[in-house]
């Protein structure tokens, strides 16, 4: 099962006034919002507050600076507030993302959907903003998240064709002649159709008898075999449309659990997709007994696991708290700010370069902690629904070096088995597995 992020997700542009030195941009992951986001000029000489309020721009700016001191029911004023100024595409859009965060921020799930609907369907966000967003993290362990990503993956004027769209690109990357298959189905059903009109007459004639009258069975087993043709090849197309879906529904999930965020030992925060190439990450996820048993029986082969490029990742059920997090209210403290990593395409070009490989991988040690719980166990029981297996059973889930999953089962896993099935790092098969 691909692990593969999304190749057309970015954050949303920047909006600036010509006229004005404050800057509208949708809100950013906290570790980037500290420095993006300029300050609005409530105290500035050339302009007054009042006058920053006449549009629908500096209302944006402004919600955001009440956003990121944490005064979050003002900041949903402000964003009300340039909705109903008239904005442009670019104006509205950010003000629903906004909006929508401080909904996320406030438990206000359904709220939050909606106004993402919105931005989707008539603003062209990108799906991926909301995968991407730390501050969205509560919002995505919630059931609403679940219904608009299924939506966004299905398609439809209600949310857009987007994000089905690029599901789509990487489908096609990973199933290249499905649209092959598509077509001989299609072609080989149209020949059965125009052959079985063709024999339906001469049956009757058949049938009818007289001089020339085709013979009764060999007219019948033509027909039968066009007839059997066709239930064949549509099966086909049907069964085929159905994988699709299905590889579609596992494409998303994929991409969201890229974007689940782990603490290194080192308290650096990154995404999982950051860690490709790097580690094989071994998911756990039970009951705190049983994950923490299988935990000490790894740490009898760590050297060895270590070897390997083994990274455990504990998920215990139930435990769907917020680790606490020095914060004030959405901000980040300046010295957090540089100590976190950008999370989006910023950070991915840097994470292309052989310093910043080399450092993330001096980071990694045996253990990480997973951030965000719920959204762990949410990804978790969907990933078993889709397996058959009963949401909240003791599994284990291996990823292998490019991100996709190795393996999976159900219980903890043989340590010693995975020694035996795991290639060391500096092996050829594990280089052959980036």
């Amino acid at each position: 099962m691909a692990m593969a992020t999304l190749p057309l997700f970015h954050h949303l542009p920047t909006l600036s006034n010509p006229k004005s030195p404050t800057i509208l941009r949708p809100r950013l992951p906290t570790s980037q919002r500290t420095f993006h986001l300029s300050i609005l000029s409530c105290s500035s000489t050339s302009q007054s507050p009042e006058a920053n309020l006449q549009s629908a721009e500096s209302c944006v700016n402004l919600g955001l600076q009440l956003f990121s001191k944490g005064r979050v029911k003002e900041a949903l004023v402000q964003f009300e507030a340039a909705l109903n100024m008239d904005p442009n595409p670019m104006e509205a859009q950010a003000a629903f993302y906004n909006k929508a965060c401080c909904h996320a921020y406030r438990g206000e799930g359904k709220k939050a959907a909606d106004c993402l609907r919105v931005a989707l369907r008539e603003y062209n966000l990108k799906f991926g903003t909301i995968l991407n967003d730390p501050d969205l993290a509560s919002f995505r362990a919630l059931p609403e998240f679940k219904e608009l990503q299924e939506e966004a993956r299905m398609g439809g004027e209600d949310i857009g064709y987007g994000f089905r769209r690029d599901l789509k690109l990487i489908s096609e990357v990973q199933a290249p002649f499905r649209g092959v298959r598509r077509f001989f189905y299609v072609a080989l059903s149209a020949a059965a159709g125009i052959s079985l009109l063709f024999n339906i007459p001469r049956l009757f004639r058949a049938i009818q008898g007289g001089d020339g009258a085709p013979d009764v069975w060999e007219t019948a087993g033509n027909l039968a075999v066009n007839v059997g043709g066709i239930i064949v090849f549509v099966a086909l197309f049907l069964w085929d449309n159905k994988k699709e879906e299905e590889q579609l529904a596992q494409i998303s999930r994929n991409e969201t659990l890229s974007r689940l965020p782990l603490r290194l030992s080192t308290n650096r925060i990154v995404e999982l997709v950051q860690l490709r190439d790097t580690v094989r990450p071994v998911i756990l996820a039970g009951k705190k007994e049983t994950v923490s048993s299988a935990i000490q029986k790894a740490e009898r082969f760590r050297t060895e696991l270590l070897r390997r490029g083994v990274l455990l990742v504990p998920v215990i059920w139930g435990e769907g708290r917020e680790p606490q997090i020095e914060k004030k209210g959405f901000g980040a403290p300046a010295a957090a700010a540089t100590a976190l990593p950008s999370i989006g395409e910023d950070f991915e070009k840097r994470a292309q370069s052989i310093t910043a490989k080399s450092k993330l991988k001096a980071e990694i040690r045996f253990r990480a902690e997973v951030i965000s719980p719920a959204e762990w166990e949410s990804w978790i029981r969907d990933q078993q629904k889709s397996e058959g297996v009963t949401p909240g059973e003791d599994v284990y889930i291996i990823l292998r070096l490019d991100g996709r999953i190795r393996r999976s089962g159900r219980g903890m896993p043989d340590w010693q088995k995975i020694i035996e099935e795991l290639p060391p790092m500096e092996a050829l098969l594990s280089k052959l597995e980036k």
